[in-house]
């Protein structure tokens, strides 16, 4: 990836086992603390490795990368947190909820029931400073993004795209399918850490009520 970085491909395809994989790359590399490496990227099944070239080039930190791989089953993964997640669903805070349930020949209620029903895993967090992207959705509730995506969509909003929920975790533009809105705030650069989620957590969605969403932001 250019003269900087490294990009190790852990499989083909989204899964819970590659994902598996590139968070215990992610930690086994981080633990070696190698000079030269400035920064480290999940993602769903690859890792980038971000270096400083004037410290370590690159066909040394690949040899240092493989022997590392070479013993991540040996790895261990700390605990994974799982983390409720409120959310009011429709009106001026899903305003794709009934397209949702539209495309998907259900009732709005039904995409809310299908929603809640996992626990999904943070596969990755991207997009913007704390934006979890999450999985797998229902196949009932299996979703397009929007066609023309909007050019801001509020943090806290909630939405689908095919087999991915998320959350927006600023102010931002987007195009998946808003259904919900959550009054918990996803990223603070004022906190420690600042991101409320990590790749490897848990969450599980829970529905409630504009009224009991006030409560939680005072």
């Amino acid at each position: 990836m250019g003269d900087r970085a490294l990009l190790v491909e852990l499989g083909d395809k989204i899964s819970p086992a590659v994902n598996q994989r590139v968070q215990k790359l992610f930690a086994a590399i981080d633990v070696e603390r190698i000079d030269g490496v400035r920064d480290l990227v999940p993602s769903y099944r690859s890792l980038m490795v971000v270096y400083d070239p004037l410290c370590i080039v690159s066909d040394k930190l690949e040899h240092r990368i493989r022997a590392i791989y070479g013993r991540l089953d040996q790895a261990e993964l700390p605990p994974s947190r799982t983390v409720e997640i409120p959310v009011v669903y429709g009106g001026d805070k899903g305003p794709d909820l009934a397209s949702v349930a539209e495309y998907r020949h259900i009732t709005p209620q039904a995409v809310i029931d299908y929603h809640t029903q996992p626990t999904y895993r943070v596969y990755m967090i991207g997009f913007t400073p704390g934006y979890p992207y999450l999985g797998e959705v229902p196949d009932a509730i299996e979703t397009p993004r929007r066609e023309t995506p909007r050019t801001l969509v509020p943090r806290g909003s909630v939405g689908i795209a095919q087999k991915q929920t998320g959350i927006y975790s600023v102010d931002s533009p987007g195009g998946w399918q808003i259904i919900g809105w959550t009054p918990v705030k996803l990223f603070d650069p004022h906190r420690q850490p600042p991101s409320l989620l990590t790749a490897g957590d848990r969450v599980r969605f829970k529905a409630i009520s504009t009224k009991e969403a006030a409560l939680w932001q005072q």
